[in-house]
């Protein structure tokens, strides 16, 4: 099954662009980079400079797939990821 805006959720994140638009801590938002790893309560996401860890229940999330760009509030995206995909 490919990835669409529709399944986004129920998709794998691992590889995604995504930049956070709105978050509890305001030093977070613009934050851009790739999602290289996730658990159940957080992303791990590759900056240009470094890596940062996000607590997902904490931002909204632009992910970018394919000519999209989804908006995601990472209250949707808790729990294990094998579990939601």
């Amino acid at each position: 099954m490919s990835i669409t805006p529709r399944n986004i959720i129920k998709h794998e994140l691992i590889g995604l662009d995504v930049e956070i638009v709105k978050a509890k801590n305001p030093t977070l938002i613009g934050i851009k980079g790739k999602i290289i790893d996730e658990t159940k309560s957080t992303l791990l996401i590759e900056t240009s400079n470094k890596i940062k860890k996000i607590l997902k229940d904490q931002v909204t999330l632009n992910i970018n797939i394919k000519d999209y760009i989804v908006q995601v509030q990472g209250k949707v995206l808790l729990g294990r990821p094998e579990d939601r995909i």
